[in-house]
């Protein structure tokens, strides 16, 4: 399993290599919720151009991730971001994470088209076995959007992490395997109006 950059044409989002140059529209998206990133360590501090270039600058230089942009394919806006991660080779598993979205965006299509794209490369391109996604366990937004996707939910990982400001943070951890991805898929194919 290689996973590498790659762009994933939806309806309403594509799903691109993140790049510095997508800093101006999230930042934009972004701004006007100061407590979008509350639950996201890996997005910790961002505040300004300056601070999300350099957040996006170490998303780029982490290993075993595979960051990208959630662009609006109607406008070419970057409205949100999200990363393939805790990438596993040998074991053909990731994880899909550091996800998000816009508030403006938040409960429309966009958030399952976005893990459409995403689950679908990693089963049916990448070979993956097995995608988890985990999200803090104070985050029942997140835990909601997740356990709709289809995904199972595994359990918590307690104290998981510690956070930068000394927070420790409950992972609850979900997952896919290759077996349930058919029936998952049919359901998001269904849910986003898609004809098989």
């Amino acid at each position: 399993m290689k996973v590498e950059p790659v762009t994933l044409e939806g309806r309403i989002v594509r799903v691109e290599p993140l790049r510095l140059e997508h800093a101006p529209d999230l930042l934009e998206v972004s701004r006007e919720h100061p407590d979008l990133f509350a639950y996201m360590w890996s997005w910790d501090g961002v505040s300004g151009l300056r601070g999300l270039e350099e957040s996006i600058a170490r998303h780029l230089s982490l290993p075993d991730w595979c960051p990208f942009a959630i662009v609006l394919r109607e406008s070419g806006r970057a409205i949100g971001s999200t990363s393939y991660l805790d990438i596993r080779p040998a074991h053909l598993g990731l994880e899909i994470g550091s996800t998000w979205i816009g508030r403006a965006y938040q409960g429309t299509p966009v958030n399952p088209e976005n893990k459409y794209l995403l689950l679908r490369h990693a089963f049916e391109t990448l070979g993956a076995i097995r995608v988890q996604l985990k999200t803090d366990g104070r985050n029942l937004h997140s835990q909601r959007a997740i356990a709709k996707l289809g995904a199972k939910l595994e359990g918590t990982l307690r104290n998981h992490m510690v956070l930068p400001d000394g927070h420790y943070r409950d992972a609850v951890m979900y997952s896919i395997t290759h077996e349930e991805w058919p029936i998952v898929k049919a359901g998001l194919e269904a849910r986003l109006g898609y004809v098989p």
